[in-house]
């Protein structure tokens, strides 16, 4: 039994300075006799203090954290080079709250290399041969400037490339979006006087409309009406995997 400090000082008293014996006091205070005798030897009484126990505060990013997971989840549906880095949360994070959006983009930045690997891990790794059969092509979005008639543009080349021969065929577009890629690859193809039996894509939300495990894809379907009249194996890097691909873009 502890007993508080006052109960011990009245023990005391009653032992050392009134003089009555254990059985007395014990019949006064109620106490038994271990308990009685354990404070009557005890001679350390300095406080034992418990560890400090810190309260978990929050972090000044708390509020901003659903948004900002949303941003990084649908980013699974974008190419990888449209995905959001650090400095483009924080941009957008201050262009949607202003000021009451006050972190350090320190903060955010270790966050959000966090929630990615969180994000893109949550499957099996399966990893694409780098041994390419003829026949077997890529596509890759790269970014071009140009100039046409005078006017200068940030624009977009589109590359369908096959690995086994090293060889390329490039398309100049003002964008990259589903129109831009079928058109592109359309074009290619009346070049070739072909169609490639297999062709690698990364992630782009304008193919796939949803990523699963196991190396499931739901295409979306007008992806897939293009796909099946042209009559190719449409095959996806891992999430932010495009270096799966194996070939210099």
């Amino acid at each position: 039994m502890t007993l508080a400090m006052t109960d011990i000082n009245d023990i005391k008293e009653l032992y050392f300075k009134k003089g009555l014996n254990v059985a007395e006091i014990m019949r006064k205070t109620g106490y038994d006799r271990k308990t009685i005798n354990k404070y009557l030897d005890m001679t350390d009484f300095n406080l034992v203090l418990e560890p400090a126990v810190r309260s978990k505060r929050g972090s000044k990013l708390d509020p901003f954290k659903e948004t900002i997971d949303e941003w990084l989840e649908a980013d699974k549906k974008s190419w990888r080079k449209q995905r959001h880095t650090a400095k483009l949360v924080h941009k957008n994070l201050i262009k949607k709250y202003g000021s009451k959006y006050d972190c350090s983009y320190r903060l955010l930045a270790e966050y959000v290399k966090i929630k990615k690997k969180e994000i893109f891990s949550d499957e099996p790794k399966f990893f694409l041969p780098l041994k390419h059969l003829p026949g077997e092509a890529q596509v890759d979005f790269g970014r071009t400037d140009f100039r046409e008639n005078g006017t200068f543009y940030e624009g977009r080349h589109l590359n369908l490339s096959f690995p086994q021969s090293n060889t390329g065929y490039v398309q100049l577009f003002k964008g990259e979006n589903l129109q831009c890629l079928e058109q592109g690859m359309i074009n290619i193809f009346n070049y070739l006087g072909g169609i490639p039996t297999r062709i690698v894509f990364d992630n782009a939300s304008s193919m796939v409309s949803d990523i699963g495990k196991n190396k499931y894809r739901k295409l979306t379907e007008h992806f897939m009406m293009f796909k099946n009249h042209f009559r190719f194996e449409a095959v996806f890097c891992n999430p932010a995997s495009g270096h799966e691909k194996g070939y210099g873009k």
